[in-house]
């Protein structure tokens, strides 16, 4: 017999403590800086490993929305994520069945840009495991086809927020993985002299992945163009997958 179903926040956080581990607390907290000083300095860890955080959260899929909600708004970030996780899990879920519910897909996406405009989703993990799916799958499978970047992604893109630039980037993985280039790179052009190292990441991250999964020629295409302005990190991670040759001739540029 299974683990049993999980029916609100606070049996969340209940299951989630049981499974904490402070030396891991400790060391997540160094690892996701929040330090003084650090993107996540007023973040709080208590040391839950990932796995045991997805096995926990698939006792609480049946969650009611305003519960999931206070996990989301948690200042613990573990349970933030949890709570992000469900609503992925969900919206996917939603995806799957036989007699596809979109009202569902809908209402966890405006669940997450509600969470995202309220600052919870303030971690790159956080961001990357939810934006790709909560954002990118609504938005680029319902934008016309000459709508390259959606408005609530040109939004997002153009805020002060290092979490909603990265949200509105790592959701174009969608784009991409439909074969649609445009919107990485559309993007990552206006995104060249960003002066977040985790921006550089990020949008490094989706044009290695343009040249993987959609046509290499788009992003050595996009490369001869910008490589010369592109801080060293977001190329360094855009030529990660060219031949060594290729690879130094563009950070040659630089």
């Amino acid at each position: 017999m299974g683990d049993p179903e999980l029916h609100s926040a606070a049996e969340v956080r209940d299951a989630l403590d049981a499974a904490a581990e402070p030396e891991r607390a400790a060391g997540a907290a160094r690892y996701f800086k929040t330090g003084r000083g650090g993107y996540a300095e007023h973040d709080r860890f208590i040391g839950v490993a990932v796995p045991k955080t997805r096995a926990i959260v698939r006792r609480a899929l049946a969650l009611p929305p305003d519960e999931t909600a206070a996990l989301v708004a948690s200042p613990v970030h573990e349970e933030r994520l949890a709570g992000l996780l469900i609503m992925v899990e969900r919206f996917r879920s939603a995806g799957r069945t036989r007699t596809r519910d979109d009202a569902a897909r809908t209402a966890e996406h405006e669940r997450y840009l509600a969470a995202v405009r309220a600052g919870h989703v303030d971690n790159w993990d956080l961001v990357d495991a939810t934006a790709e799916a909560l954002l990118g799958e609504v938005v680029f499978s319902s934008a016309p086809v000459d709508d390259v970047v959606p408005t609530i992604v040109g939004e997002l893109v153009a805020s002060d927020s290092l979490w909603l630039r990265r949200v509105a980037v790592i959701s174009t993985f969608a784009a991409i993985k439909a074969g649609d280039a445009r919107p990485t790179l559309a993007l990552a052009a206006g995104l060249l002299d960003d002066r977040e190292p985790l921006m550089h990441k990020a949008v490094g991250w989706m044009l290695r992945e343009v040249g993987k999964r959609v046509d290499r020629a788009e992003l050595t295409g996009f490369l001869d163009e910008h490589a010369a302005r592109m801080p060293r990190t977001m190329l360094s991670y855009a030529t990660e997958h060219l031949d060594p040759g290729e690879r130094a001739r563009y950070r040659a540029m630089r």
